[in-house]
């Protein structure tokens, strides 16, 4: 999306008028439409097919279809699929999920391996120009000859060798003649170039592997540096936007367009990646955690993974927001994870229905009240949405509560249940704590109380205040339900990784409660998402749920450590 910020300005006597901010892609598109350069605005986003999306890539998807959609131009899904190696069909099919479900429309999807005999034709140009040359070194030869940030390269031994012996070399390679690593295509730019990716860089190597899309038809392969710039010129695309790591490729970029010959060439331009505190995003590490069990898949609600936040219950408008409210810069920052979950926040307090659940439960009993009888209350689904309606809740002698509202000795300012402390139960009655019931282990069973008739809905006739409300489930129908409670997965005081690669773990970052709650949740469909009165937002788990039996994971809890930062 393309990320604007507005402000207000009011001249002397002048109305007050809305100033828009365009960020410095917007400037520079602005600028080339205007020039002439392009006469329509393609943008593209090119994921690898080697693991699923997190976080970071809804940046760059929202970005490029912003773009797109602002211009009235046209956005392309291309899945680089160069490296067959760590590429799975599973991938593919996740990422198109994924982009889907953020509400980028897109053209295609499109495949690199769909230009791979343009892209060979495209290397046999190089080669014709004298730009291009087979290379027997092996790899560490390769990068030894390359020298370093401060030394210059040196040339490789078949620097060169003739335009007709690098064509049969070639050819010969495509063939199959000859074993992997034993050749590989280099251009021949500039071996003493300060920028280390412009000394001779690799643009195909051997590898005799089976394609997901292409099969056995080519055993070599082109390098992402050489495909990547080639893809967005055969498609079409005006500017290739991606993160900043990239730049020092953008001379590779630029040179591999220009000589292999395009009319109106695309233009790179970098942003800023999203870095999010004390998070996991690497594939490899997220790879490791699936294999060894840390994780239960790619999308554990516990990571940050597109397909994760949606488990988790995260809405794409909330996503979108949390995009938005970053913004689109050139200097790379970390941005707090509170600042994800205030957005989530703010999306469902009105969106979704406010329902009684109980994680902990202990029984409550009402000794003075009727055996055998049963009320009901209407209650509102949420009171900042009256749209979303009432609802009618069942009330009797036995409740269950929450354990923590009840303390045997409580502390000063505790002002829920405890001996002789009078609550309200939450659109119910006053009731006041008289008696409780412990285990051979000391923990409490049941707590007794005695209700007074006259406070029905919550307030008492006589004006008598009481300074706390729970809330309640009715034992008779109540649902039983798996709660699940998820923590950051990594132990925010030893940040993520260690320098040997390991991965700080945080023990606690699950825990797993046997709740009860009212019995409509029972019938929560998968991804459905509730606020559960005073303990946070919920989803039901769209793995772990069955019909009539969902399991609830905590999206976010009701509190916030984040501000949202004064205009």
């Amino acid at each position: 999306m393309a990320i604007e910020e507005t402000s207000k300005e009011q001249g002397s006597g002048e109305a007050e008028r809305e100033v828009v901010s365009r960020n410095f892609i917007e400037q520079e598109i602005d600028k080339d439409l205007k020039e002439g350069r392009y006469d329509t605005v393609m943008t593209r986003f090119p994921p690898e097919p080697n693991g699923y999306l997190h976080i970071g890539h809804a940046k760059s998807i929202l970005l490029n279809y912003g773009i797109a959609k602002e211009y009235n131009g046209q956005f392309n899904l291309r899945f680089d699929d160069t490296n067959p190696t760590k590429e799975k069909g599973e991938f593919v099919e996740a990422i198109k999920r994924d982009v889907e479900w953020l509400g980028a429309k897109f053209n295609g999807p499109f495949f690199a391996s769909d230009y791979f005999d343009k892209m060979y034709e495209a290397a046999l140009k190089l080669i014709r120009d004298g730009k291009a040359y087979v290379s027997d070194l092996s790899a560490d030869e390769i990068r030894e000859y390359r020298g370093t940030l401060t030394e210059p390269g040196r040339d490789d031994p078949n620097r060169n060798r003739s335009v007709e012996e690098n064509l049969d070399l070639f050819e010969r390679m495509k063939n199959g003649e000859f074993e992997d690593g034993s050749k590989v295509l280099r251009a021949r730019i500039d071996m003493k170039a300060a920028n280390i990716n412009m000394r001779d860089p690799i643009i195909y190597r051997i590898a005799h592997l089976h394609h997901q899309n292409t099969g056995d038809k080519w055993c070599i392969y082109p390098m992402y540096d050489f495909a990547h710039p080639l893809e967005d010129a055969f498609e079409g695309i005006t500017h290739s936007l991606c993160t900043l790591e990239f730049e020092d490729h953008r001379p590779l970029y630029n040179w591999v367009v220009e000589n292999v010959g395009f009319a109106h060439p695309p233009r790179q331009i970098e942003f800023a990646k999203l870095y999010l505190t004390n998070v996991v995003t690497g594939k490899r590490y997220i790879k490791k955690l699936v294999e060894n069990g840390t994780v239960d898949g790619w999308d554990d609600p516990r990571l940050v993974t597109i397909a994760a936040l949606r488990r988790r219950g995260y809405t794409p408008e909330s996503i979108q927001k949390f995009i938005s409210l970053g913004g689109i810069s050139k200097a790379n920052s970390s941005t707090d994870y509170a600042m994800l979950e205030y957005c989530i926040r703010d999306d469902l307090k009105t969106r979704v229905p406010r329902m009684y659940a109980i994680l902990d439960p202990v029984k409550l009993i009402i000794d003075n009240y009727p055996e055998g009888q049963t009320e009901e209350f209407t209650v509102p689904n949420n009171p900042e949405n009256e749209a979303l309606g009432n609802r009618t809740v069942t009330f009797s002698r036995e409740l269950y509560i929450e354990r923590n509202d009840f303390m045997e000795n409580p502390p000063k300012k505790y002002f829920r249940m405890f001996p002789g402390n009078e609550v309200r139960l939450m659109q119910a009655y006053f009731v006041k704590c008289v008696d409780f019931r412990k285990d051979e282990d000391g923990k409490i069973t049941e707590i007794h109380c005695t209700y007074d008739p006259a406070s029905r809905g919550g307030n008492s006739p006589d004006g008598r205040k009481v300074k706390g409300t729970i809330h309640w489930v009715n034992a008779a129908d109540a649902k039983p339900v798996e709660m699940r409670l998820y923590e950051n997965l990594i132990d925010e005081e030893k940040g993520v990784y260690n320098e040997d690669g390991t991965m700080n773990i945080n023990p606690d970052s699950l825990e797993v409660l046997q709740g009860v709650v009212e019995p409509a949740l029972a019938e929560a469909k998968p991804y459905e998402s509730f606020q559960f009165v005073r303990n946070g937002f919920f989803c039901a788990d769209a793995k772990l749920s069955k019909p009539g039996k969902p399991v609830f994971g905590r999206i976010v809890s009701l509190k916030s450590s984040f501000k949202l930062p004064k205009a």
